[in-house]
């Protein structure tokens, strides 16, 4: 008894478990169950529960597509600039080197050469981690000339994108590079290349209208939202009832807008029999 007396109450109190290390678990905004995030990631960032897609960085996307060790980046020395001295809430200037030091990137696509399954092809993708994947001048530069490379060696070209479409700190310099894109696959499609166009969620505004939706063919992955402008400007210009879901990839397939909607696992395995269909 004089023992316990002298013990004080943290000696006999058990001991809490440890506690479970954040992020370990996520819920799914499909289906809201709890996903184990390594499962979640092994799985190519695809709910094992409902499938829902989750949106992943350029970077991640090179690593789904390309065959190890294939891909060889390029244009890596274009740098964004602020020629307009943009600011809105903070200078535009300062909101890129916040990016670039978050992301590791210098801007909103990453493009290169490489294998998809043994083809060879050029490949760009754009990351929405970095200011939502916006098309200013360097995104449309990077595009442009991952379609010139494709035209010059007589190589596939598949663009990836996920943008929430021009960026507005560059004004009417991030608009021009939609003309600037389109013009460069009209040569590519003069020339007899092949453009495969893959639209995740979201492909969105100037993106949309421009070389986004200007593929050979055009791929989509599931209930992507794909579209110009939101739901509610549509609504209110055409004064109409919209249906439930018509900016999402599957009412796209239905009103012959994409061609396929295909699921991440089967991406590159689609890419490669288009290839081989074109004969490339």
């Amino acid at each position: 008894m004089t023992q316990l007396a002298n013990r004080s109450w943290s000696d006999v109190r058990p001991q809490r478990r440890s506690a479970i290390p954040e992020g370990l678990w996520m819920r799914c905004p499909g289906c809201a169950q709890m996903v184990y995030r390594r499962q979640m990631e092994a799985n190519l960032h695809v709910c094992p529960e409902c499938s829902h897609h989750f949106r992943i960085s350029a970077s991640e996307r090179v690593s789904q597509l390309a065959d190890p060790g294939s891909f060889q980046p390029m244009f890596t020395e274009l740098a964004p600039g602020d020629p307009l001295g943009f600011r809105d809430l903070k200078a535009y200037s300062e909101r890129l080197l916040s990016e670039q030091l978050r992301t590791g990137q210098t801007d909103a696509a990453l493009a290169g050469v490489a294998f998809v399954k043994g083809r060879q092809a050029m490949l760009c993708c754009l990351d929405l981690t970095f200011m939502m994947g916006s098309m200013g001048s360097v995104v449309g530069e990077v595009v442009t000339r991952s379609i010139e490379t494709a035209t010059e060696r007589n190589l596939p070209l598949v663009i990836v994108s996920c943008s929430g479409g021009a960026r507005m700190q560059e004004s009417g310099l991030s608009l021009m590079q939609m003309a600037k894109t389109s013009a460069a696959l009209a040569r590519l499609d003069r020339a007899g290349g092949l453009f495969i166009s893959v639209l995740t969620d979201p492909t969105t505004g100037g993106v949309t209208a421009s070389f986004a939706m200007l593929g050979d063919v055009i791929l989509a992955e599931p209930h992507a939202l794909i579209g110009f402008a939101g739901p509610r400007v549509i609504q209110q210009t055409i004064r109409q009832e919209l249906p439930p879901g018509f900016q999402r990839s599957e009412f796209l397939l239905t009103s012959g807008i994409i061609d396929r909607v295909v699921s991440r696992h089967d991406l590159r395995s689609e890419i490669a029999r288009i290839i081989d269909y074109a004969g490339k």
